[in-house]
């Protein structure tokens, strides 16, 4: 089996953001592996470990990137794909088209992905993938299982759990409690500098830049307003409820 893992470097979720002319301002700043692809990186390394797999990690992204494929490439992945050309860089359509003509690249069982990203929180890329590819996929796993040619995936459903079956190739998305993503090991991070990372332009692939122009376009970037304090209605209930729908109206301008 050759699994597809779908890997993004992320700010860490402890990094205060930023904004300087509506950009957000990456000085200084320390990067990781999107935790949510964390999940997908660590059920691809099982199930290589259960038998036998082949587990590709592939990132579409600045070279800054490459440290995250080489975390992944020390805590079992076999080999990296990093897409750094600043050509193939743009919105979701443009990676979904990027990480499908690499994935054509070869033959894939199964591809994993987070079930999003902490940054833009979109979740769009996997299953446009999953489209580009004529291929089924089953989202936000919080259990995996794969025999033979069958995987069953399991997820949750509104407090129950809801299980899908369907037949590789397959694409899947990992959520939190699919698994406990491992640390590298120092032999691990001494093996990952000498496992093949491969760099991909535009040409490589095969691509035009109008083939894979964005659809979107990002309008405007800002920071929420900072939180205030409450405020407590008074009087009886109808006083009450006159109070909010004015100050709905009028302060928060939420309705007509």
């Amino acid at each position: 089996m050759k699994i597809l893992v779908l890997v993004k470097q992320t700010f860490d979720t402890e990094e205060k953001i930023r904004l300087q002319d509506g950009q957000v301002q990456e000085d200084g700043v320390r990067f990781v592996i999107n935790p949510y692809d964390e999940y997908a990186i660590e059920e691809a390394i099982r199930i290589k470990e259960a038998g036998d797999a082949e587990v590709v990690v592939v990132s579409v992204g600045p070279s800054r990137s490459e440290e995250a494929l080489r975390t992944a490439l020390a805590m079992g992945a076999d080999e990296a794909i990093l897409a750094d050309d600043s050509e193939l860089f743009g919105d979701e359509y443009s990676a979904a088209k990027v990480l499908a003509a690499i994935a054509r690249k070869d033959q894939y069982d199964l591809i994993i992905a987070g079930n999003q990203a902490v940054d833009d929180g979109s979740g769009q890329v996997a299953v446009r993938l999953a489209e580009e590819l004529g291929i089924p996929h089953i989202s936000t796993l919080t259990k995996l299982e794969v025999d033979g040619n069958e995987v069953i995936g399991h997820r949750d459903a509104e407090g129950d759990e809801e299980i899908v079956k369907a037949t590789l190739p397959v694409l899947v998305t990992a959520q939190q409690g699919l698994n406990d993503p491992r640390y590298p090991s120092l032999i691990g991070i001494r093996k990952a500098g000498k496992k093949p990372l491969t760099h991909v332009t535009l040409a490589d692939l095969g691509l035009t830049a109008e083939e894979i122009a964005r659809k979107s376009e990002v309008v405007e970037t800002f920071l929420p307003q900072p939180k205030t304090a409450g405020k407590i209605l008074s009087g009886d209930l109808s006083q009450q409820v006159s109070e909010l729908v004015t100050a709905l109206h009028s302060v928060e301008k939420v309705i007509g």
